[in-house]
């Protein structure tokens, strides 16, 4: 039953905005179209942000720079009871979530969705979001040139949320 009202709630709400449409006496079609070629051009200007972020994360992870940092935040990751393993997904989940995705599954694979590891780098990729990566989309999509305070205050919840997170962790844990 609820698999089958699941299927249908995408062609019943593209049948609703259809029907909305005619009963308006717009035409859907044509709107739909204008719409798409709109999304289009700004994927376009969309991709190049994209592609350097992408490259970004690529090349973190294969110069060692993120073993670097890894190491270096080492002290600071003890001090506040995180595993060390989950430092390398609080960084790359800055500029990617997919690649941060990737990591939290090695740590599964490594020690377990149940364990200390597993369950403080699933709840900061659920509790942070891909800062940089999100930024840089809407801030090119609404053509902002200069950021401000955005950046900073992003940064300052997403520290919030990765600490609150570690914290859940070890409450769970305990």
């Amino acid at each position: 039953m609820l698999t089958t009202i699941s299927n249908s709630i995408i062609p019943l709400v593209i049948f609703a905005v259809v029907l909305y449409g005619c009963i308006k006496k717009t035409n859907v079609y044509e709107d739909f179209i204008d719409g798409a070629f709109d999304g289009m051009k700004i994927v376009v200007e969309l991709v190049p942000t994209l592609i350097g972020l992408f490259v970004a994360v690529r090349i973190l992870n294969d110069s060692g720079a993120l073993g670097l940092i890894t190491t270096a935040l080492k002290p600071i990751a003890s001090l506040i009871h995180t595993p060390d393993c989950v430092i390398p997904v609080i960084i790359t989940k800055l500029f990617s979530s997919g690649s941060a995705t990737s990591l939290m599954l090695n740590i599964f694979n490594d020690y377990g969705p149940d364990s200390r590891e597993g369950l403080t780098a699933a709840i900061i990729l659920s509790c942070t979001e891909s800062l940089f990566y999100t930024m840089s989309v809407y801030l090119m999509a609404a053509k902002v040139r200069k950021s401000r305070y955005i950046i900073p205050f992003a940064l300052l919840s997403l520290g919030a949320g990765i600490v609150v997170s570690i914290l859940l962790a070890n409450m769970l844990v305990s």
